[in-house]
């Protein structure tokens, strides 16, 4: 069992993978928290309008994670 400490390091692995995409494409991600092994992060610049941002971190961001911190359970958006 990771502890928490553990846990924000292997998730902010994770952004630091996803992040260079982001910023491609003018947008980025910040990590809010992580309770009950849900990801809460906020996307930002471009990321925050675009139309596919729901897909990207569902199929990206959420994806990365969980290779990382397998027993996480989702990544959510808030704003």
């Amino acid at each position: 069992m990771e502890t928490s400490n553990e846990l924000r390091l292997n998730v902010e692995k994770a952004l630091e993978e996803i992040r260079p995409f982001l910023v491609t494409d003018g947008g980025d991600i910040t990590l809010i928290s992580i309770e009950d092994n849900i990801v809460k992060v906020r996307l930002e610049g471009a990321c925050t309008n675009c139309s596919v941002n729901q897909m990207t971190l569902k199929n990206g961001v959420e994806a990365t994670i969980k290779r990382y911190a397998p027993e996480i359970k989702e990544v959510v958006e808030v704003r």
